[in-house]
C-alpha cells in the first residue's frame, strides 16, 4: 500500500514537472502559428493587385489543364492535349465524383435509331467533313478526349479568373414570347427557328460554317442548337452547341466548335466548352473551342 501511495505522489511530481516544462513551450507554439498565420495573411493581402491577379491565373490554369496523356500542337497555335476521360474537368464538380462514365445510352425510345445505326447510315465521304485544324498534326487515342489548353492571355482577356469562359449577361439573347424582337434583342440582331410543347429525347442539327468578320473585339458571332427547359427567370436549364466566332473568349477569329450549358439562367452555373466542371465528354476527335475546317458542323444533344 505505501509502495502504491508513493509511486502515485512520485506520478502526480512528474506530472506537475512535466506541465510546467511543457505548457510554456505548447503556449509559445500556438502563439508563433497565430503569428505566423496572421502574417501570411497581411502579407497576401497587401500584395500588388498584379501579383495577386498572377496568383489567381495560375491556380486557374492549373485547375483547368489536365495533365496530357499525348499533347498535339495544331498549326494555328492552339496546343491540344489528349487527356484520360476519367481526368477531364467535368469531374472536379462534387456531384460528379466517382461518377460512371455511360459512353451509350441505356435506352432508346421506339423508331431512334441507336449510335451504331446513325453510323451506317452515313456516307464514308461525309463522315471525314467533320473535322478540325490539329488533325492534321494527329489524333488523340481511345481511352482520352481532346482539350484545348487554356494559355494565360486566355484569362487575362476575361473580367477576372472567375469569369473567364463564362456569358457576359448582357450577350445573353432573351426571348420571352413567341414573337420576340428579332432586330434587337438585348444587343442582338439575330433569327430564331423554334419547337415547343412536345415531349423530346434529343435534338440534332446540321449547321453550315462561315468565317464572318468581326470588327469589335467584345464582338461575337455563332450558330447554334439550343435546348432549353424553365424560363428566363432563375430557373432556366441551357444546353448549346455550335460554332462561333468569338475574339474575347479565343483571341482569333477563327471559326471555333462550342459548347455552353446552365442550369440557373447563367448566373452561377455553366461555361463554355470544358472551361468548369459540370459537362462530360466522351468523344475523342473533336476538340471543344477549336478550329474547324469543315463545311458543316453536327451537333447532338441529348436530353
Amino acid at each position: 500500500m505505501a509502495a502504491g501511495q508513493l509511486r502515485s505522489r512520485s506520478l502526480i511530481r512528474f506530472r506537475r514537472a512535466f506541465s510546467r516544462i511543457c505548457v510554456p513551450h505548447v503556449v509559445f507554439f500556438f502563439f508563433f502559428l497565430w503569428l505566423w498565420i496572421s502574417v501570411s495573411l497581411t502579407c497576401a493581402a497587401r500584395l500588388p493587385a498584379t501579383s495577386r491577379q498572377k496568383l489567381e491565373v495560375r491556380k486557374h490554369l492549373k485547375r483547368l489543364n489536365k495533365p496530357a496523356v499525348k499533347t498535339i500542337q495544331s498549326p494555328d497555335g492552339d496546343i491540344i492535349d489528349c487527356v484520360h476521360i476519367s481526368r477531364q474537368p467535368a469531374f472536379d464538380h462534387p456531384f460528379l465524383k466517382n461518377h460512371t462514365i455511360q459512353l451509350r445510352p441505356s435506352y432508346h425510345p421506339e423508331g431512334l435509331f441507336d449510335g451504331n445505326e446513325v453510323a451506317a447510315t452515313i456516307p464514308r465521304e461525309r463522315s471525314n467533313l467533320i473535322t478540325q485544324l490539329w488533325h492534321l498534326n494527329g489524333k488523340c487515342p481511345e481511352g482520352t478526349i481532346p482539350i484545348r489548353r487554356t494559355k494565360k492571355d486566355d484569362i487575362l482577356r476575361a473580367s477576372s479568373a472567375k469569369r473567364y469562359g463564362r456569358k457576359k449577361h448582357r450577350s445573353i439573347p432573351q426571348p420571352r414570347s413567341a414573337d420576340p424582337d428579332l432586330v434587337n434583342e438585348s444587343g442582338h440582331q439575330h433569327a430564331i427557328a423554334y419547337v415547343e410543347g412536345d415531349k423530346y429525347f434529343g435534338a440534332k442539327a446540321t449547321i453550315n460554317v462561315w468565317e464572318p468578320s468581326i470588327q469589335q473585339t467584345n464582338e461575337f458571332s455563332l450558330s447554334q442548337i439550343w435546348v432549353l427547359g424553365g424560363s428566363f427567370g432563375e430557373d432556366l436549364n441551357s444546353i448549346e452547341a455550335g460554332w462561333q466566332v468569338s475574339p474575347d473568349l479565343y483571341g482569333d477569329n477563327n471559326t471555333r466548335l462550342f459548347t455552353y450549358w446552365t442550369s440557373d439562367a447563367y448566373q452561377a452555373t455553366g461555361c463554355y466548352n470544358l472551361l468548369c466542371s459540370g459537362f462530360i465528354q466522351i468523344n475523342n476527335e473533336n476538340s471543344h473551342g477549336s478550329k474547324h475546317l469543315s463545311c458543316l458542323c453536327l451537333s447532338k444533344l441529348p436530353i
